[in-house]
């Protein structure tokens, strides 16, 4: 299997370099020239949780990509998608499908644009999660901030052929898992992304954030309308790793403690398998703070889970929590709003003025 990775940031770099060095056949193409450069000239660089590496990986700027194509990877942030699949299409053979390998919900837009195009459609998607974590630093050089498992399934939900090779291939970085429901783990992601974003509004690590109690108790309650609006739309959202999501319809005190239990466990799993000693980690919030922060661009909110708002629109679900923390992110990317503690204080007032605080 031919796999070309569009987007060679953390996320599809990683999954790149690891499947390279496993001996398969992998391009990883990126509009970041400089990048693409550095990983021509001097390969890919990747220190974190796993040491310092060096991987050797084909790297190519999308002029220079020749079809046809066989296994696409987007692994661009989630805004870019479909800028990333028009760059490609001429390219598509007969065979070639098309992985969404990044946040949000992208699967259906993808299989839209197959269609327009007279290329199929959803049966040309795989969906998936991955759900380790990372940053790309520098050109070249990327961090590997955390450990996770990457969920993948066809959107039919058949055990295919090349699902099977596909997933053989990427174990090479980390476990993968099939999914029968692939459409509902990416709807868990998202409902559970919605304290990740929360954790943006701050610039401080997770620790100060989800792991003090009483943000938890703010982000639980955004995360439970986020799971209601997903059930408004008949969605059965699958659990995975750390987050179950029976866990966020707490009716009592003691099942608010247990939810708060479980996003600390989530915590400790995100910085389980860092060495402080060993490595100072540059990335310490979500990829959403490494927008805002670092990288002083848009963060990827509006196209991912800025979509759970819309998708409550569609079925007159309850959003005026999602809605509210969305559009403090987008005040933030904005100059309206600063980073601050003052964030979390506000969106806790208004939890409790609209009756929505967990018991």
């Amino acid at each position: 299997m031919k796999i070309t990775i569009l987007g060679a940031g953390a996320i599809g770099g990683l999954a790149g370099a690891y499947m390279a060095e496993a001996g398969h056949d992998v391009t990883l193409v990126d509009r970041w020239a400089e990048h693409i450069d550095a990983i021509k000239v001097h390969g890919l660089k990747v220190d974190g949780v796993r040491g310092e590496l060096h991987f050797d990986v084909k790297a190519l700027h999308p002029g220079e990509l020749e079809g046809p194509l066989e296994a696409v990877l987007i692994a661009t942030k989630s805004q870019h998608t479909i800028e990333a699949l028009e760059s490609v299409l001429p390219l598509f053979g007969p065979e070639t499908f098309v992985v969404s390998y990044q946040n949000g919900f992208n699967e259906h837009d993808i299989a839209a644009r197959l269609t327009e195009a007279g290329l199929g459609g959803l049966e040309r998607v795989i969906g998936s999660i991955p759900n380790y974590g990372g940053a790309l630093v520098d050109p070249g050089y990327l961090e590997f901030v955390h450990e996770g498992a990457i969920q993948l399934g066809e959107m039919t939900g058949e055990r295919t052929p090349r699902l099977l090779e596909l997933a053989d291939k990427l174990s090479a970085l980390t476990e993968v898992q099939l999914s029968d429901n692939i459409w509902g783990q990416i709807w868990a992601k998202e409902v559970y992304s919605a304290q990740v974003v929360f954790s943006a509004l701050v610039n401080a690590p997770i620790r100060e954030t989800l792991g003090v109690e009483r943000y938890a108790r703010v982000a639980g309650a955004v995360v439970r309308e986020a799971l209601e609006i997903a059930e408004a739309n008949g969605i059965t959202v699958e659990a995975f790793d750390f987050f179950d999501p029976a866990n966020y319809k707490p009716q009592t005190p003691a099942d608010t403690q247990k939810l708060i239990d479980n996003i600390n466990h989530a915590v400790w799993l995100l910085k389980k398998d860092q060495k402080p000693d060993a490595h100072q980690f540059k990335k310490k919030g979500s990829g959403i703070w490494w927008d805002i922060v670092y990288r002083n661009r848009p963060s990827e909110v509006r196209s991912s889970n800025g979509k759970l708002v819309d998708y409550a629109a569609q079925v007159g679900a309850d959003s005026r929590l999602n809605a509210k923390l969305c559009e403090m992110i987008y005040e933030i990317e904005g100059g309206q709003r600063q980073l601050g503690f003052e964030n979390y204080d506000e969106l806790e007032a208004y939890i409790a003025s609209i009756g929505k605080a967990l018991p």
